[in-house]
């Protein structure tokens, strides 16, 4: 039974760190931006961020996002969709498991959807605010790997 691409993208967003589902509603070839399409000084904070393709993408990075962080909430308050196109609303709670500091922000995600699976997922945060939750002092000093040290910017 096809299911919407609302639907989809639910479905997705409540099981996000479940590679099955992620296999199961996404292209092989699903192109993920996460934060920015390419950013060399944030991607040394989170090295996540930037534009990548395939559905391990998208699994990698949630682990690591529940690797670096505790989720202390995820809410997304609004979903819509026109036609192939998907946005999400929300905000989230994160606490950085290294420093402990804890941030809140809004978020939003883009999906395009094409014959029942995703094929492009685009999330955004403040990332300013974020990020600021690995600082650990001076000017643009962060420790974000919970494995690693700290980068200076």
């Amino acid at each position: 039974m096809a299911r919407e691409p609302k639907e989809i993208v639910e479905t997705l967003l409540n099981s996000i760190r479940d590679r099955g589902v992620v296999r199961a509603l996404c292209a092989p070839d699903v192109t993920y931006v996460s934060l920015n399409h390419s950013n060399p000084d944030l991607h040394k904070i989170m090295p996540w961020c930037g534009t990548d393709q395939g559905v391990n993408a998208i699994s990698k990075t949630f682990d690591d996002v529940a690797r670096y962080w505790n989720i202390d909430s995820f809410t997304p308050e609004v979903i819509f969709g026109e036609g192939d196109n998907v946005a999400v609303f929300g905000r989230f709670t994160y606490t950085s498991t290294k420093l402990r500091k804890t941030v809140a922000t809004p978020f939003s995600i883009f999906c395009k959807v094409t014959d029942g699976y995703v094929v492009y997922m685009q999330f955004m945060e403040d990332t300013f605010c974020t990020a600021s939750s690995f600082r650990s002092g001076g000017t643009w000093k962060f420790q974000s790997d919970p494995d690693g040290g700290e980068v200076e910017i």
